[in-house]
């Protein structure tokens, strides 16, 4: 539920209201350049971490929080850190279920069951994932959509980060029309392309008539 929070700062900017952002990267490096201190500052504020990560980098994701000076197991152990391999959040049972996805944001937004007591989340998704199938790609754009609905109503800073070289560039532009803000390396800007979902949906759907209504 909305409510009085103290502010979030990344990238040399403060979140307002607005918070899911839409992060293209270079690259690994430049990633975690960005994005360290961000994971480092949210859980020293109290508020909870949760990552969602390529399924073989899990053990590299922890070791560089570590070395940032990141206790991971004393964070995992009192229920603050969180980091889900992209298949136990995505892709389970080996599909991707756009409604699935959403029940369980619901669940770790702040205020749901999964947060416990923590006041809000800060949520980091790396969606490599996504970029290798057609199917994938086209579900998540209508996913990010949808999916302002739920966070217009929680506090929650969530980031989604892409690699814009694997991605078409059909697939970029509707990937940022679904974002209210976006960053680009390590500058975060109001996003002038975004699209709220029930104009973006109509529209995207048009371009796509074999996609399924899954309102």
């Amino acid at each position: 539920m909305k409510r009085i929070v103290p502010p979030i700062s990344i990238a040399g900017s403060e979140l307002g209201e607005a918070r899911h952002i839409c992060a293209f990267f270079a690259d690994d490096e430049e990633e975690y350049r960005v994005l360290l201190p961000f994971i480092r500052d949210g859980l020293a504020c109290g508020q909870r971490a949760v990552h969602v990560v390529n399924s073989e980098q899990r053990e590299e994701h922890l070791q560089r929080l570590n070395a940032e000076g990141i206790d991971t197991t004393s964070y995992h152990e009192i229920g603050q850190l969180d980091v889900w391999n992209d298949t136990e959040i995505y892709l389970r049972d080996g599909c991707f279920d756009q409604n699935r996805m959403l029940a369980t944001f619901e669940e770790l937004a702040s205020g749901g069951k999964a947060a416990g007591a923590f006041p809000l989340s800060r949520i980091i998704c790396r969606m490599d994932w996504a970029s290798g199938a057609r199917s994938h790609i086209e579900d998540v754009i209508e996913f990010e959509s949808r999916v302002n609905d739920l966070w217009r109503m929680h506090d929650d800073a969530v980031i989604c980060t892409y690699r814009l070289s694997k991605l078409t560039g059909d697939a970029a532009m509707d990937i940022l029309q679904t974002h209210p803000l976006v960053m680009i390396g390590s500058l975060l800007h109001q996003n002038p392309f975004f699209t709220p979902p029930e104009e973006f949906l109509l529209e995207y759907r048009r371009r796509h008539p074999g996609r399924m209504d899954r309102d």
